[in-house]
């Protein structure tokens, strides 16, 4: 039976996916919405709806997986439910950070100002560059899927139970990690590189407007600024997703541990609904959208409320 703080953070937890679903159903609503409007999907609009999307996925597979180890972990016990769980994990994560490297890039490539050849021919290209990461989507999924496939026949072969992989040799176990997560750890790195690079043109421009003594913050700026905090956010926030996935499978070899598995949880879940916030306060389409639902909701509550004391 959970104990009173267990009981306290998965309700935590499952507040937090609540709140994700609902904000990235909401981004993904308010840019359909738009692409209806205009009869066309501009670039962005395509790379938040869909990054909106493999969110939601992933929000309701971290429930469906937190309640079976939370409630039932005798279920994993049962190798369909294990390999099925598995290849649907590598799809789910891996496309959710192929959108947000795509959303990184994007904002690298409008923001960002370099004079280099290479940055240029990139700008001019945008849709190639993209159509590159597709591909690289793809072979990622290519090098992921024969270690999933190998990791489930070894457990199969060796042990009954989610955490086999702790059983494993140190330098087997490094290096089918390795593996299980280049394509994750790649398109991270690009993350950080679009980053890195956006950092320095800011700095570059700040410092070309001082010498030019421009001392107001003119809308370059700001337009680094906000994607800044959207690139950095996702960097940090998808860090501590990583840190509480360790958590949660550390804690497979010790069941009787649920604290800390519920504290891994809510760490997770962390990710899917802080970074879809951050993305709608420093969206002003998606900001005013919300200001409108908001304003919206507080007159219908405000209808019922006179109709009730009428």
């Amino acid at each position: 039976m959970p104990s009173v703080i267990e009981n306290i953070l998965f309700f935590v937890t499952i507040t937090q996916l609540v709140l994700g679903v609902v904000g990235n159903g909401f981004i993904g609503l308010v840019n359909c919405i738009d692409c209806v409007k205009n009869k066309r999907f501009s670039m962005l609009g395509c790379i938040l709806t869909g990054l909106a999307i493999s969110r939601i996925c992933l929000i309701w597979f971290i429930i469906f997986d937190g309640v079976i180890k939370f409630f039932s972990p005798d279920m994993y016990t049962s190798s369909d439910l294990v390999e099925c769980f598995s290849y649907l994990a590598v799809i789910i994560h891996h496309l959710n950070i192929w959108f947000a490297t795509s959303l990184s890039i994007y904002y690298f490539l409008k923001i960002a100002n370099f004079s280099h050849y290479i940055f240029l021919w990139l700008k001019r290209r945008i849709n190639r560059v993209f159509t590159l990461l597709i591909g690289c989507l793809f072979m990622s999924w290519l090098l992921t899927f024969p270690q999933v496939a190998k990791g489930i026949n070894d457990s199969k072969m060796k042990y009954r139970n989610t955490s086999w992989l702790l059983h494993l040799g140190g330098s087997e176990f490094l290096l089918h990690q390795i593996f299980l997560n280049l394509g994750v750890t790649f398109f991270f790195t690009v993350s950080l590189i679009a980053c890195f690079l956006l950092i320095i043109s800011l700095w570059r421009h700040k410092s070309q407007m001082q010498l030019n003594n421009t001392a107001f913050r003119d809308l370059n700026t700001e337009a680094h600024v906000k994607a800044m905090k959207v690139l950095t956010s996702f960097l940090i926030l998808f860090i501590l997703h990583v840190i509480g996935i360790i958590i949660e499978v550390a804690c497979g070899s010790a069941p009787e541990n649920k604290v800390l598995f519920s504290f891994g949880f809510i760490i997770t879940a962390i990710y899917p609904w802080g970074h879809s916030l951050i993305l709608i306060l420093g969206n002003s389409k998606l900001k005013q959208a919300c200001w409108k639902a908001l304003q919206q909701l507080k007159c219908c509550n405000k209808g019922k409320t006179l109709r009730a004391s009428q």
